[in-house]
């Protein structure tokens, strides 16, 4: 029979942490970084785009101009016309030559699809292409 001396050095060898409070902090951790996370919303213009057979990939480093049904010319969110088209991407790729991609609208007259491709050709970018949708 033991003594209660050898009892009792036994039963103090056999700590365990308790993970019912670790439990807890994580998920309150969890919970707060869910409540407090902000969604970013893209910013961008509606654009129905044309359909087409042959479509790729967007690259992360292009340009993006979109013309809206409304005949906006839009750059980064902001209406820049037709008269801001060729300084806006003349000071966006002077430092770096980048694609640009015209998401127009398939309502949109040729007359202004084809002043904004002149007006991206005068401001010096050779690699314009236009977005489409898969077929």
């Amino acid at each position: 029979m033991e003594s209660s001396i050898e009892q009792k050095i036994e039963e103090g060898n056999k700590q365990e942490i308790d993970l019912a409070p670790l439990l807890d902090v994580v998920f309150i951790l969890l919970i707060f970084f869910i409540v407090t996370t902000v969604f970013v919303r893209e910013t961008g213009v509606d654009v129905d785009k044309p359909t087409a057979i042959s479509t790729k990939q967007l690259e992360r480093s292009v340009l993006l101009i979109a013309i809206t049904d409304r005949k906006e010319v839009i750059y980064g969110g902001t209406n820049i016309g037709i008269k801001g088209v060729r300084a806006t991407l003349m000071q966006a790729t002077r430092n770096q030559m980048r694609p640009l991609i015209i998401q127009a609208d398939k309502t949109v007259p040729t007359e202004l699809l084809v002043n904004v491709l002149d007006q991206a050709k005068l401001a010096g970018i050779e690699n314009v292409s236009i977005a489409t949708v898969n077929k």
